[in-house]
């Protein structure tokens, strides 16, 4: 994770933060979501009594997850998203964007999303329902190691055919 501004806690919980219509917007959402990161990964630490690489992992996929995705990429609040934003990440977005996609690497990142929006629900950020669907797409594990291999076994012109099975919009 990046550093982050001294962010005053508050300011963290404060859900119009991460609203993103202009760029200022999409800047102040990403320099308030990595200080959000740090203080989640001192929860993994301190309250969860995490080891250190277990709550690194999984601050680092939420990280990716949320600063890369969809903040960078979909331009969106990340106390607000629907559940199919997951599946759009891991079934389509993750793979498409790394050069060796793997379930090991998006199991930590899906793990770490999961454990984040639980913590947003103690913080009062996120509502329970909405975190409990986010944490069931995550745990579709078989689909999406289905899909990395899908997307190795293409030939010729069978991607657009991959991507319409889990389209991004």
């Amino acid at each position: 994770m990046s550093e982050a501004p001294n962010i005053p806690g508050a300011a963290l919980l404060q859900k119009g933060n991460y609203a993103i219509t202009t760029l200022t917007e999409e800047i102040r959402a990403d320099q308030h979501c990595a200080a959000l990161l740090r203080q989640f990964h001192r929860h993994l630490l301190e309250e969860q009594q995490l080891p250190p690489l277990d709550a690194g992992a999984l601050a680092a996929g939420a990280d990716y997850f949320l600063r890369e995705f969809i903040i960078g990429s979909r331009r969106e609040n990340i106390l607000e998203i629907p559940a199919e934003r997951i599946r759009q990440f891991a079934g389509n977005w993750y793979i498409i964007r790394n050069l060796e996609p793997n379930l090991e690497e998006l199991t930590d990142m899906l793990r770490g999303t999961a454990a984040f929006y639980r913590y947003g629900v103690g913080l009062n950020l996120v509502a329970a329902h909405s975190a409990g669907e986010i944490s069931a797409e995550c745990d579709k594990l078989g689909d999406f190691a289905r899909r990395i291999e899908e997307f190795h076994a293409i030939r010729n012109d069978g991607f657009r055919a991959w991507d319409r099975a889990c389209p991004l919009d």
